[in-house]
Formats: structure tokens, C-alpha cells, sequence
């Protein structure tokens, strides 16, 4: 071991402001700046604990705005409030969907009173925890297909947005009656008539500028939108965005889509493609509004280490490095999130198909850590908003927390041994030939009741009942002009 000087520098820093934090020698927040980045904590990382609950697949885990409570959403519609340190649900309540839960999460600044979702059956939908537990839901919006992702403006207790296969983005206010269609996302250019709508997989919005949001899905631009262009009648006419973004190898690749973005404390776009790579882009890397011009011909072949072909632009020669990618992991059978880790985003986490967490160094790309987590895919991967914590989930149907608790440091990651259940090479990005997909583990019926017991630790089913078989004629309309009022229906969370 390294020597450690009374700064705590050296192989075991780490864990030395660690021991200073907890007898009061560093403050809370000194700590989290001069050690939540250290790779010693990184190579730490164990379960802390399970949480298990659900009856299906989890295909959502985030934490609120403080990061006491994990918040998470299943195939069996049941969304949950955990205790997640001790590993304690306090509070369960059907989620009024009719299909898989595929985000769940509390308002900011919402005294943890107030909770949108959004899920396979395309509907958006708001909950309120009422004096004394119990739940009430509506409906605020349904796309026509699935309704994947939701992006929160993170200064605002009111505002986000929705997006979905249909390729429509919505604009929420939760201090108004409707919620705004901005705009359909189309293809730059027409491969074909059914490839003119993106299905969209993905929003996130700039914490550095809650006016600008990214969206991507299937097709291999994540593209750049200023809310600031668009009208509130919902009436602002085309749908393209201030910037774009594509590594120069996958311009015109047809066969590649984008399943997670996330932004950084500094807005750089992370972006996750399936059967290829995660790459990370600057402002200054972004194609402009209209890049189908740059793409010379189809790309012909995958890269499999993130180096890029002669794909360019025929009047800027002068040679661009190309964004940072970070390989390794596997991403084809779901639609998989991304995120940075790290006070300042030090880090950049994904799951895989093999079932491991990925962690790699942002700076240049270097894998840290390969995690063994589940036996199945890991698709979600959530940091703690304060602390060296992150919480996943995947195909199977408990929540894993890690904390740096673990006495040794982890060995450097020997790719040979990072194999998938088949003997395939995770870090080998073959060209596999398969579709994302969101259905591997839906959950066929489910009697999943409401619980409206803040601090029950009872099974899921033991509250009043809710009828997962409602009828959707009062709830399947969705905006066929500017806007959309809501609808309310008799929620199956609410506790008499």
C-alpha cells in the first residue's frame, strides 16, 4: 500500500476521508467532492443490499431529489416507495397502468407527495399520495405505442416531458389542465415510408440549460431541441432540432438505434447505441440541425472499438478525433439506460446482456469495473444523487444497491472472463443480428392491489383492491390537436 499523507492521499485515500467523515473531521460536503470521485471507492463497490418486492421484471429505479427514498416501477404495475438503506418499502400503490411500468419517479420539491409514470400501454400518468397514505391517479396524456422515457426539468416542480414510440414529445405542467404535443420526430431523410417517424427510446434535458432537451431512438442521431422554439398552443410548425449528434462511422448506418442518453453536470451528451458502443459528445462535436447531408455513403460495416470510418463531410477535412467511446459491455436484447456516476460525472455506468455493470473512467474510456449483478440483463443503472451509491435492476425481479463496502479493492477487469451465459465475449461487438425489445419478461397477469400503508412491510397485495383489467374507454384518448386536457379515472391505488 501506497504511503498516505495527512491529506489522505495515496492507494487508500479513499477510505481514510472516509473514517474522517464518519468520527467529523470532514464535512459532508468536502467529502463528497474530494472523495466521491476517488477509484478507490470505485473498486469497492458491493451490494449493500436487495430489495424484493415486485412480481415482474423492475424496469425502472431512481432516487428523489435528497436520495432517501428509491422509487421503482415493475411489469406488475405496482410502483414502490423504498426505505432503501434499511431495505424497507414505505409506501405501494398500483400505478393505474394496464401494462409494464417503464419509469416511475417523484417530483422534485414535491415533498415526495407527487408522482408521474409513464409505461407500455402509452399512457402518462400522475399520482398523489394523500394524507395518511392513500393514492389517488389520473391520466395525463397516451401515446400511441409505448411510452418509454420521461425527462424532468430539475428546478421545477411542475414541468417535464414525455416521448414515445409514436415519436411524439409532450410538454407537461402540472399547474395547468393539458398537457402540449411539441412535435413528431422524423427522419432526416426517407429510407423508406415506415422509417419516416423515430420511435423514440429516450429524453433527458440539460441541467446546465433546462431550455434544451435530446431525444433519440431508432434511428442513429441523437438530436438537440430548445424548448424556447416552441409555442404553448402547441402550434410551431417542423420538427428539427438546433444540433445533432452521430459518430462520423454511423452516419447512414440504417441498422443501428439509440436506446439511453444522459447529460452531464457540464452538458455533454452521453449516448448508448444497441449492438455497438456508448459515446460521449461535446457541444462542440454536433452536426447542426439537417446532418443527413454529411452522410457520403451507408456505413457497411459495425465498429467494434469505436474507431471511425471515412464517413465525413466533403467540405471539413481537417481531421476531428471523434467523440470518446466506451466498450465492453453488450447492448442488444432491451432498451437499455445510461448514466455518469461521480460528483462531477467522473465515471460513466451502463448494465449489459451478460448481467454485469460496466464502469468506466469518462476522461479516456478505460473500463473499471465489470460487476457480476444478475443472472439475467441489467438494464437500469441509477447514482445516488449525493453519495458513492448506485441502485439497478433488470430482468429479474429485485433492485440491487451498491455501496464501496467491500474490504479489498477489485483486480483489474480481465475481459476474457467477461462472457455472457453463451460463451460470447461481451466486450466483442459482433453484428448481432436482433431487436431490442422491452417484452422478454412480461408479466402475463398479475393481481397486483394497492397498498396505501406508509410504512407497511407487508406483501404487495395486501392493501385494497385494484382491478388490473380496467376498461381504457375513458383513458385512450390522446391529443388530436395543440393540446390535451387530463381525464381522470377512478384510480386503482385510491384506499378508501
Amino acid at each position: 500500500m501506497g504511503r498516505i499523507g495527512k491529506n489522505g492521499r495515496g492507494s487508500g485515500g479513499g477510505i481514510v476521508r472516509l473514517w474522517q467523515r464518519e468520527v467529523g473531521d470532514l464535512n459532508p460536503r468536502t467529502f463528497k467532492h474530494r472523495v466521491g470521485a476517488s477509484e478507490d471507492l470505485i473498486l469497492r463497490l458491493s451490494i449493500h443490499n436487495k430489495l424484493e418486492k415486485h412480481r415482474g421484471c423492475v424496469n425502472t429505479v431512481t432516487f428523489n431529489t435528497d436520495g432517501g427514498i428509491l422509487v421503482s416501477g415493475s411489469d406488475d404495475r405496482m410502483v414502490i416507495l423504498w426505505d432503501w438503506e434499511p431495505g424497507r418499502p414505505r409506501l405501494s400503490f398500483h400505478s393505474g397502468h394496464t401494462n409494464n411500468v417503464f419509469q416511475a419517479k417523484i417530483m422534485p420539491y414535491s415533498d415526495n407527495k407527487n408522482l408521474v409514470t409513464c409505461a407500455a400501454d402509452g399512457e402518462v400518468r400522475y399520482a398523489q399520495i394523500l394524507e395518511g397514505g392513500p393514492v389517488e391517479t389520473k391520466m395525463l396524456a397516451k401515446h400511441e405505442g409505448r411510452a418509454h422515457k420521461m425527462a424532468f426539468d430539475p428546478g421545477s416542480s411542475h414541468i417535464f416531458y414525455s416521448c414515445g414510440e409514436d415519436g411524439v414529445v409532450q410538454h407537461f405542467d402540472l399547474r395547468t389542465q393539458f398537457a402540449t404535443p411539441l412535435f413528431t420526430c422524423k427522419s432526416f431523410r426517407g429510407r423508406s415510408s415506415y422509417l419516416a417517424t423515430v420511435h423514440l427510446n429516450a429524453i433527458a434535458i440539460d441541467p446546465r440549460n433546462s431550455s434544451l432537451f435530446a431525444i433519440a431512438g431508432s434511428d442513429e442521431y441523437a438530436r438537440l431541441y430548445d424548448i424556447r422554439k416552441y409555442k404553448w398552443d402547441g402550434s410551431t410548425d417542423g420538427h428539427y432540432p438546433v444540433d445533432s449528434f452521430c459518430p462520423p462511422h454511423l452516419i447512414g448506418d440504417g441498422q443501428v438505434g439509440i436506446t439511453g442518453l444522459a447529460f452531464s453536470n457540464c452538458s455533454e451528451l452521453l449516448v448508448s447505441y444497441n449492438d455497438e458502443l456508448i459515446y460521449l459528445f461535446s457541444k462542440e462535436e454536433g452536426l447542426g440541425p439537417e446532418p443527413g447531408s454529411l452522410a457520403l455513403e451507408p456505413a457497411t460495416t459495425r465498429s467494434g472499438s469505436g474507431s471511425s470510418s471515412a464517413a465525413a463531410s466533403d467540405i471539413d477535412t481537417d481531421f476531428k478525433p471523434g467523440p470518446q467511446a466506451y466498450s465492453g459491455h453488450q447492448n442488444c436484447d432491451t432498451v437499455k439506460g445510461v448514466n455518469f456516476f461521480g460528483p462531477n460525472c467522473e465515471y460513466v455506468v451502463s448494465g449489459s446482456d451478460c448481467g454485469r455493470i460496466f464502469i468506466w473512467r469518462k476522461k479516456d474510456g478505460e473500463l473499471l469495473r465489470a460487476m457480476e449483478a444478475d443472472r439475467h440483463v441489467v438494464n437500469c443503472i441509477e447514482p445516488h444523487p449525493h453519495a458513492t451509491v448506485l441502485a439497478s435492476s433488470g430482468l429479474e425481479d429485485d433492485i440491487k444497491l451498491w455501496t464501496p463496502n467491500a474490504i479489498e479493492p477489485a483486480p483489474p477487469v480481465n475481459l476474457d472472463e467477461v462472457l455472457t451465459p453463451d460463451g460470447i465475449a461481451c466486450f466483442a461487438l459482433d453484428d448481432y443480428d436482433c431487436d431490442y425489445t422491452d417484452d422478454d419478461c412480461d408479466l402475463d397477469d398479475a393481481d397486483s392491489d394497492s397498498d396505501g400503508d406508509l410504512d407497511s412491510d407487508d406483501d404487495l397485495d395486501s392493501g385494497s383492491g385494484g382491478d388490473d383489467d380496467d376498461d381504457d374507454d375513458d383513458d385512450n384518448a390522446i391529443a388530436s390537436g395543440p393540446a390535451t386536457p387530463w381525464e381522470e379515472k377512478a384510480s386503482p391505488g385510491r384506499t378508501p
